[in-house]
């Protein structure tokens, strides 16, 4: 069976308590790599997916790609080591400043090194590690380029992907990205990617703390797209004269045929009002003002074989 989707993972920390919310137990890992092992799931290296999809290739049914974001010396110590006993690859994402900081359980730039002779893909996530959504375009840009200086000593060359911190954005930090020629950009928000995807906010399944689990991974794993366009609003920075948000969005594709099973959900709020407006236009009715900072908002669609369409989007809401 082909595909023309897949789904990126985002991991963080490896090891510790399994509870925490950053991180995923030792266990936990091991059982992700033993299910891809036994079938459950297709890697590819995250550029060959995006690559495909831009393309119109097909891929194989759940086609994934592993990302990890910051430096963290139990990516060096932990995952590193089973990834490529595994033959997975994995792309990192990384604010250089952390690095320069030494110390602090990051890694160090030899390490890094030693990660991209062996294959992994480096992806950036700025310096400073912004607060993207309430910094000004052209601060974002010269965060972009004082880390891409100390990536191309470092390393010998820049990153064409992006991770936004704490998959937060805004569209002065999509421009900025799109501007300094990142072919793509990733949030931290659920989804499955396809080719008509906005490449400079991608999603990605987080996994980690209560969302590490192997039932989690295996959900992630075959999520299959829920694709939809004209979505509002354009930007996903929301100030209070805009919140709560006129949130809407056009529905097509595979998912139209079952458009009447769409349930939307809001973190801190809960499940959410759906308002249909013709065959395929959905406006969801959120409850009330969303919480200041990060908010999700996450819909989905029940498919067959207990797979699931889903469609995320991530605010940030002014006064977090």
């Amino acid at each position: 069976m082909a595909a023309r989707s897949a789904v990126v993972l985002a991991y963080q920390g490896f090891g510790g308590s399994a509870s925490a919310a950053t991180r995923v137990s030792i266990e936990q890992f091991d059982a992700h790599i033993a299910e891809i092992a036994g079938g459950g799931a297709n890697v590819l290296p995250v550029a060959d997916i995006l690559d495909a999809l831009r393309n119109d290739r097909e891929l194989p049914d759940r086609t994934i790609g592993i990302s990890i974001d910051g430096a963290h010396v139990s990516v060096y110590r932990e995952a590193w080591p089973r990834l490529r006993a595994a033959g997975l690859p994995v792309t990192l994402f990384f604010a250089t400043d952390r690095l320069d900081e030494k110390g602090g359980g990051r890694m160090s730039w030899e390490q890094v090194r030693e990660l991209v002779e062996g294959g992994a893909t480096i992806g950036g996530r700025g310096a400073g590690y912004l607060n993207m959504p309430l910094a000004s375009r052209t601060s974002i840009e010269q965060d972009i380029v004082r880390a891409q200086e100390r990536f191309r000593k470092e390393i010998g060359r820049t990153p064409t992907l992006f991770a936004y911190p704490r998959g937060e954005m805004s569209r002065a930090a999509r421009d900025a990205t799109t501007a300094h020629g990142f072919s793509a950009a990733f949030g931290q928000q659920s989804g499955v990617l396809h080719s008509e995807e906005d490449f400079h906010f991608l999603p990605r399944f987080t996994i980690a703390g209560r969302y590490a689990t192997l039932d989690r991974f295996r959900l992630a794993v075959s999520a299959l797209p829920l694709r939809v366009r004209n979505v509002l609003p354009t930007d996903r920075l929301l100030r209070p004269r805009d919140n709560p948000p006129l949130y809407g969005f056009t529905v097509y594709g595979d998912a139209l045929a079952r458009i009447h099973a769409l349930s939307c959900y809001a973190s801190g709020q809960g499940r959410a009002r759906i308002e249909r407006l013709g065959e395929a236009r959905i406006e969801v009715r959120l409850p009330g003002p969303l919480p200041p900072g990060a908010v999700r908002v996450n819909c989905t669609i029940p498919g067959k074989g207990g797979r699931w369409r889903w469609y995320g989007n991530l605010f940030y809401v002014f006064g977090g």
